[in-house]
């Protein structure tokens, strides 16, 4: 959940800059289509750029071959800071309540719509719409395929006030304001995306009366019948229909001269927002590049192979020499080679290493996380007062399952329990590969637990989990 957050909170700073943006270019433009489009475009592009994820390689040439140790994790068991658990669960349950509301008061709004449809005197019309009269005192107004009027504005047949409302269905203002109620609930937190959603509905006022107008209906009556018919249509608020609220904003747009065509050309400056926020989300990989010794022989018939433990690749050379060996001139020692690895073959149970090494999905890091978050500290061994280092192996099996779990240095029966208990419940790794196929690869892992206040026996690897006691 802090994870989503985390990613709602980049579409809120993205929602941000996107209406500031259409604030101070686009909203006293005329061209009403083009400021529907961008406003609508944004709130989608805010909720999408986030998971765009540019992944850029580059090569870091290394002058030695570091040393791997293969499983040295030592999850700690400590207690958990309660203040920022706290707020680890009030800003979820918090935010969970808004989006819940907000629903809530769309469907609730959608939920009355339908009801009085249902009650109404529908009439069909040619063009596809329904024109529902109903006996409440509720102002004309339109939903989906439906225009909603009461009798009193039925028996006066307005046709400015039909046209209004056709204009909205024809150009499917329902849709955006459906779409626009939905991803405000996922930011009902944020200012701006209600500016947008006040904006946009704006828009789709200007965009009917530039339907209405288009018939040749006299502006000057046309904007008297509006001030006349202006009124709140309360419960109805995904309904489009005609409101004090933007009145004064409708008529002066009206009044407003049409913008030059040269205005389009504003709309070039979305183009460097959403590089910049391509760029800050981007990340980069480092690929490390082993430069070999001064002298590196193979024994003959050996192919070349790529060794890769974690992120790191080791490529190894053959050479025509029958008895190979490795000099090493800085430190002086001289070692006979005679396999570099173990074909499948020759051992048909498991390998402790292989040319490409199994691994944890999302690697070392998740696989840090998922100790962290899943080993708990046995209560019974806790009362006891039992710590220690519980030594684990386990069993990458050629399609990534985890097997043949077993605990070959043992604390005690509680502690052997639960670190067999979080091995055991590993999603599938990554299986390892030798020669081109999949292979069975063992693994030994240490997992230290301590109790408050107290230390435990350390060891030589520096790799360390820190397990949170719930």
């Amino acid at each position: 959940m802090i994870d989503f957050l985390i990613y709602d909170a980049k579409v809120a700073v993205l929602i941000v800059v996107f209406y500031m943006f259409y604030r101070l270019l686009l909203a006293k433009e005329t061209f009403h289509w083009v400021n529907r489009i961008v406003l609508l475009s944004t709130a989608l592009l805010s909720f999408a750029l986030p998971l765009c994820v540019i992944t850029t390689h580059q090569t870091v040439v290394l002058d030695a071959v570091p040393a791997v140790s293969v499983g040295a994790l030592h999850p700690m068991v400590q207690e958990e800071d309660s203040t920022a658990s706290l707020w680890q669960t009030a800003i979820p349950i918090l935010y969970i309540i808004g989006v819940v509301t907000m629903l809530g008061h769309t469907l609730l709004s959608v939920w009355r719509v339908m009801m009085l449809v249902r009650r109404s005197e529908r009439y069909p019309q040619a063009d596809g719409t329904t024109l529902c009269v109903v006996n409440d005192d509720v102002p004309p107004f339109s939903f989906c395929s439906f225009i909603v009027m009461n009798h009193s504005d039925y028996e006066a047949h307005e046709a400015a006030v039909l046209a209004h409302e056709r204009g909205h269905i024809r150009l499917h203002h329902s849709c955006d304001v459906l779409l626009v109620d939905l991803l405000t609930a996922l930011q009902w937190f944020n200012p701006a995306m209600w500016m947008l959603r006040a904006d946009l509905r704006a828009i789709h006022e200007y965009e009917a009366d530039g339907a209405v107008l288009s018939q040749g209906i006299n502006a000057r009556q046309y904007q008297y019948l509006l001030i006349t018919k202006a009124a709140s249509i309360g419960g109805y608020s995904i309904a489009n229909g005609i409101s004090h609220s933007t009145l004064k904003n409708r008529i002066t747009m009206m009044l407003h001269k049409k913008s030059p065509r040269s205005s389009f050309m504003k709309l070039l400056a979305l183009i460097p927002i959403v590089g910049v926020a391509l760029a800050l989300n981007a990340e980069t990989v480092n690929d490390y590049v082993y430069q070999q010794p001064p002298k590196k022989i193979v024994k003959k018939g050996n192919k070349s192979a790529t060794a890769k433990m974690g992120n790191n690749s080791i490529e190894i050379i053959p050479d025509t020499a029958s008895n190979a060996r490795i000099d090493n001139p800085e430190v002086g020692v001289q070692k006979e080679v005679k396999d570099v690895f173990v074909p499948v073959e020759q051992n048909p149970e498991f390998f402790d290493v292989v040319e490409q090494m199994p691994e944890y999905p999302g690697g070392a890091h998740a696989l840090f996380e998922y100790l962290a978050k899943n080993i708990r500290y046995p209560e019974s061994a806790e009362k006891a007062g039992i710590q220690g280092r519980v030594i684990a192996t386990f069993v990458v099996m050629k399609d990534g399952s985890i097997s043949n779990v077993k605990v070959v240095k043992s604390v005690s029966p509680e502690l052997d329990t639960e670190a067999r208990r979080v091995l055991s419940a590993m999603p599938n790794w990554t299986p390892g590969m030798q020669n081109g196929k999949a292979v069975n690869v063992k693994y030994t892992v240490p997992i230290s637990f301590a109790l408050p206040d107290s230390k435990i026996e350390e060891t030589k690897e520096s790799s360390v989990v820190v397990v949170k006691m719930k």
